[in-house]
């Protein structure tokens, strides 16, 4: 059959319409978010949890996770808007806050509720004591991150003061803290998994405690963004939020061994035992939120390390920086 001009036209023309429509489609039911988290850890297995599972593409999202590691640099991009949302250690919005930035950081929904790092020891010799910090070399964390404020709020409460009982070593950069310490830099090191469990399968010592039940409940990481961006992407935030609770629920309901099988494409070089290891322990824990609700309770617990820290200018309220609003209406439509 011969086809005349006009009928070839017309399928172009179709095709062209067709095409159209798909991309309008497209741009409409889909938008684009780009996450810096603060560092790629176990800890954070939610995150990958909606990712993996769809339950951010179900909500219309296409989610890009970059890691920007530490909390200054977490946050820096933040400020400078090459992420739209961080994924950062809550007490760095209070920084921005106290430095009376005109757009504020706002927290809108907690992925974890308790330290997420370990007391490692250099020596697996008996049993452990706080007491064998005294005039140890501890390779600690940034001063005024979480971590490190965590730490010492840990170790103040067993007596032992991190400025004058042992050699704290706070000059490592966060990516090089876990090589430092295998190179032999101090006798104990705070650290996350799976670096931990990682760590102790190379029979380089033995977690000997949790800074996370050392130092309670608390807003430790939280998906935060600057106030205008959620005046101008409210309805993507919340989105955003459902899919995240949605995820959390999915962790808790479910083993370590499956949260491991879900979350192993973002840890391709790290052993399926080790992965198991580091969910079970913050499982076990608590560390990972239930929902993304950032209560009182725990806000006012974080003011409290950091003050004991003496990072904190002035106690800062809850509804200062941190809106609920999003967090509240995805518990609802769970």
């Amino acid at each position: 059959m011969k086809y005349t001009p006009w009928f070839v036209r017309g399928i172009v023309i179709l095709l062209i319409i067709i095409v159209a429509l798909t991309s309008c489609n497209k741009e409409e039911n889909e938008a684009e978010i780009t996450i810096g988290e603060v560092t790629r850890s176990v800890f954070y297995a939610p995150e990958y949890v909606a990712v993996a599972q769809g339950f951010f593409e179900e909500q219309g999202l296409e989610v890009d996770i970059q890691t920007t590691a530490g909390g200054d640099k977490t946050m820096a991009a933040l400020l400078a808007g090459s992420v739209d949302i961080a994924l950062v250690g809550a007490e760095t919005s209070i920084y921005v806050y106290q430095q009376g930035a005109e757009d504020p950081v706002i927290n809108f929904a907690q992925l974890t509720q308790t330290d997420g790092t370990f007391l490692f020891a250099r020596n697996t010799e008996g049993s452990f004591d706080w007491e064998q910090l005294r005039d140890s070399t501890f390779l600690g964390q940034r001063k005024g991150g979480m971590p490190q404020m965590a730490g010492e709020f840990a170790l103040n409460k067993h007596g032992i003061d991190p400025q004058s009982d042992l050699e704290l070593i706070q000059n490592v950069d966060f990516a090089n803290i876990a090589s430092a310490f295998a190179s032999g830099t101090g006798d104990y090191v705070q650290l996350f998994e799976p670096q931990a469990s990682i760590f102790e399968q190379e029979d380089r010592g033995k977690v000997v405690a949790s800074f996370g039940t050392e130092s309670g409940r608390l807003p430790y990481t939280v998906f935060m963004t600057k106030q205008s961006y959620l005046n101008d992407n409210k309805d993507i935030v919340q989105k955003f939020t459902n899919g995240l609770h949605k995820a959390q629920a999915w962790v808790d309901s479910h083993s370590a061994e499956e949260i491991a099988e879900v979350i192993s494409p973002f840890f391709k070089d790290i052993d399926s035992a080790i992965l198991i290891s580091s969910v079970n322990r913050y499982k076990e824990q608590g560390s990972y939120a239930t929902d993304p609700i950032i209560d009182e309770e725990e806000w006012n617990n974080l003011l409290d390390v950091m003050s004991a820290a003496g990072e904190l200018k002035e106690r800062v309220d809850l509804n200062a920086i941190v809106d609920n609003a999003y967090a509240e209406e995805a518990t609802k439509s769970k």
